[in-house]
């Protein structure tokens, strides 16, 4: 008896009429999902490139920074060395790299040419530095008017800019196309008057430059009139000293004008690898520095292109959610696989309200069958109650009692079946009865009523 009720506990699960149902919700969430994956985006790729700039520059220290970073979750980035700013914009034109440092006031001459070009934001403040000969006194662009100025090599950030800031003064100088060491040899030896270069606090060249005897750095008494021309530009004050207040460098307040150094991309960058170059980018960058506030940088500002989406969404309400919880790789294929659980939630919602009727017609189905030949069996004998018609119906209802015992069901069924058999058993009461009431069969019908039912009693 135990077991029988162990059986009957556990068919349901297995029965053909259940795993048919599933069966066939199964099949149309598959369908689904197969619709559903056309529209998945591609994973992003295990492989960026860098442009970044000279190797002993500023931006090939950060890249080799980044690419520590980004090793972190499995993506390998190449750095390619390059000229500079322009360079590395010119190398996205051309689809040469994914993601290039670029320099504020570098793209403003070629804007048609950008159209590809999309922004990351910007990292931290690079001044222009103005180094000249003791000699030339003022504060002033026109101070070096005709004179000698080693500007940076062609396709750099440094030569666009100085050139730009010229330009608007009005003055013209001797240019030359020199840049880091060899424009500071130059300078050195009475070969340029002054040396014109956009670099970081830290930078070898500017820490050379502000250690040379006979140099001084300028500082730029209209600063603030260039950032109202050129909103990529900042206005900022290095007191004297900030650099080594044991050496008194420098040796005098400067105010300066400072592009920002930004983080540039094609428009078809994969959104999960702009997400990750963000990341990196806050842990990198968010530092105070001396021309830096706490967590100012990366910044949506001072910015030559127009952001990413993924960018201004950053921006706005910080990392992407499952990027903070998860890591890369999972954040990545939990939000590429998103989008196939709408077909999910559009098929399981109409399914949770058809699969509860359908499985209580299935299971009700296996008890309510043999109804229609009770039915019959019933009106039969009213009508033409023969003998061997009533003998051959109670046969049939000891063959149904078998049939019946042997229905798997749920317990929660059990109602309808216990009622099925007592249907049975009333069913067979009748026809026994109606049995005994044809003439001249008596005997015999009641040996064969208690013939029939012998199986049912045992």
């Amino acid at each position: 008896m135990n077991d029988r009720r162990e059986r009957r506990g556990t068919g349901p699960a297995a029965g053909p009429g259940v795993m048919q149902i599933w069966g066939l919700v199964g099949l149309l969430a598959l369908c689904a999902f197969a619709l559903a994956y056309q529209f998945v985006e591609p994973a992003p790729a295990q492989r960026l490139v860098m442009a970044t700039g000279r190797a002993d520059g500023a931006y090939h220290a950060f890249g080799l920074r980044y690419r520590e970073r980004l090793a972190e979750d499995g993506i390998q980035l190449e750095l390619r060395e390059s000229a500079g700013a322009l360079d590395n914009l010119q190398r996205l034109r051309n689809g040469e790299v994914d993601v290039a440092f670029a320099q504020g006031g570098t793209a403003l001459s070629s804007e048609p040419e950008n159209a590809a070009i999309r922004s990351l934001g910007s990292l931290y403040l690079e001044p222009l530095w103005i180094f000249v000969r003791e000699d030339i006194r003022g504060a002033r662009l026109d101070a070096l008017a005709g004179r000698r100025v080693a500007l940076g090599a062609a396709g750099s950030g440094s030569r666009a800019v100085a050139e730009l800031l010229f330009a608007d003064a009005g003055v013209e100088v001797d240019s030359l196309p020199l840049s880091g060491g060899e424009a500071i040899d130059a300078l050195q030896r009475g070969e340029a008057d002054a040396v014109s270069l956009v670099a970081g606090l830290n930078s070898p060249s500017v820490q050379r430059l502000l250690a040379l005897e006979g140099v001084r750095p300028m500082s730029l008494q209209r600063a603030a009139a260039f950032t109202r021309r050129h909103r990529f530009l900042s206005r900022v004050s290095l007191p004297s000293g900030a650099l080594s207040p044991s050496q008194n460098s420098p040796s005098e307040d400067l105010l300066l004008l400072a592009p920002a150094a930004a983080l540039a991309t094609r428009d078809d960058l994969h959104p999960a690898l702009a997400g990750l170059l963000l990341l990196a980018a806050r842990d990198i960058h968010a530092s105070p520095g001396l021309l830096e506030a706490e967590a100012q940088f990366p910044s949506p500002a001072l910015v030559d292109f127009p952001l990413t989406e993924e960018a201004e969404r950053f921006y706005r309400r910080g990392p992407p959610l499952l990027q903070r919880y998860l890591p890369f790789w999972a954040a990545v294929l939990v939000d590429r696989l998103w989008v196939m659980l709408v077909p999910l939630l559009g098929l399981m919602l109409p399914l949770s309200r058809i699969l509860p009727p359908v499985y209580r017609w299935r299971m009700r189905k296996r008890i309510y069958r043999w109804y229609d030949e009770l039915q019959e069996m019933d009106l039969h004998a009213e009508r033409e109650p023969q003998a061997a018609d009533l003998e051959s119906g109670l046969r049939r209802l000891d063959e149904i009692e078998r049939e019946v015992r042997g229905i798997d069901v749920p317990l929660s069924y059990g109602q309808e079946l216990y009622m099925l058999r007592q249907h049975l058993e009333l069913l067979r009461s009748q026809l026994r009865r109606r049995l005994g009431e044809v003439p001249g069969d008596g005997a015999d019908d009641d040996a064969n009523g208690e013939a029939g039912s012998a199986p049912t009693q045992a």
